[in-house]
This record gives structure tokens, sequence and C-alpha cells, in this order.
């Protein structure tokens, strides 16, 4: 078994001292001996919707995308997007799959094919991402951080951002009222 955390999901301790992270749900994308790299899914950018990134970008998208929240995700790159989505959309050199069933894109082709209706069935826009050195994301694990659970389609791409922190820490069994907001053990 694998001592990285690729395909799960980070939930942020209640003593989380940066506010970025505050209640903060991370997807992780890659996660090896040479660091880590990460999606915040519960969090929103303040009023930027799909179709502002579009027009933005001088294409169109419509329907109910159209007014769908932009995810911040990060505080690195925050001018840049990625695109975490299902696996049933794949561009050549651009796309990561994470696992079976999420993978993660920054190009412009996934941005056209989501315009034109054939982009993936479950997508997240993000603007920037959570990164960690080598070393820093496994000492933030051993203080007690973070915790980690398995990933799943709701809470990476579900709109109920104001309870995905608390739904995560209920699938592993733990009630939020319960935990301490620092030390460790």
């Amino acid at each position: 078994m694998s001592d990285f955390l690729s395909g799960q999901i980070l939930i942020a301790m209640p003593g989380m001292s940066d506010p970025r992270f505050a209640h903060s749900l991370v997807y992780l994308c890659a996660h090896s001996a040479d660091g880590a790299m990460g999606l915040i899914i519960n969090k929103q950018t303040d009023g930027l919707l799909w179709r502002d990134l579009f027009e933005k970008l001088d294409k169109q998208i419509g329907g109910a995308d159209a007014v769908r929240p932009v995810r911040f995700v990060g505080p690195v790159e925050v001018g840049r997007g990625f695109l975490l989505h299902s696996s049933d959309f794949h561009a050549n050199g651009s796309t990561l799959q994470v696992d079976a069933q999420v993978s993660m894109t920054a190009s412009a082709d996934i941005l056209d094919a989501l315009a034109a209706g054939e982009g993936p069935a479950m997508t997240s826009i993000a603007l920037g991402y959570a990164g960690w050195s080598a070393g820093q994301l496994e000492h933030e694990l051993q203080q007690n951080g973070w915790l980690h659970c398995e990933a799943d389609t709701d809470l990476i791409f579900g709109e109920a951002d104001g309870s995905k922190w608390s739904d995560a820490l209920a699938k592993i069994g733990v009630d939020p009222r319960l935990l301490s907001a620092g030390g460790h053990a």
C-alpha cells in the first residue's frame, strides 16, 4: 500500500492557522516524494461564474453551466485555471488522470469542449492550486493539520459547499464538534 495520497481528500483540522485553508477540503491530484498538488473543492471565488470566465476568454457557455461558480482552489497561481473533471474526457498532453474516476486538465481544449457541449459529465473550474514541497504535507499531517478520507463525486463535484467539510468528517466517523483546535498526541 502506498504512503502517498493522490486521489484522496485532505480535511483541514479546526486549528488550521492559514485562513485560506480553514474548513477546507483539498482533493490531492498528485502526491509523491517530490511534494503534493491539490485543489480546494469546497470554496468559491467571490461572485465569479463560469460565464464570466468564458467571456474573458472570448468563449460562450450556456445553460445551467453558465451560472455555476468558479472555485477558489488554492493560493498558488490564482490567475491560472484548472478543471477537475470526470475521466470521460482526455486532452492529449494536458490531462492528468488522477484515478479511474477523476482527471485534471489545465488547457483550453476542455473549455472548447465544454462550450460545444462535448465536455466531461462532471466538471469543476478552479483558479489556483495548493502545493506542498517535498515532505511538507507529511509534516503537516504529523502535526495534526489535516485528516484525510476517500474521495467521492459528491464531495468533489457537488454544489453543497457549505456542508462538504462536515460531510467529509462524517465519512470517516468524526463528529466536528468533538475536534479540538490544536495540539497533537
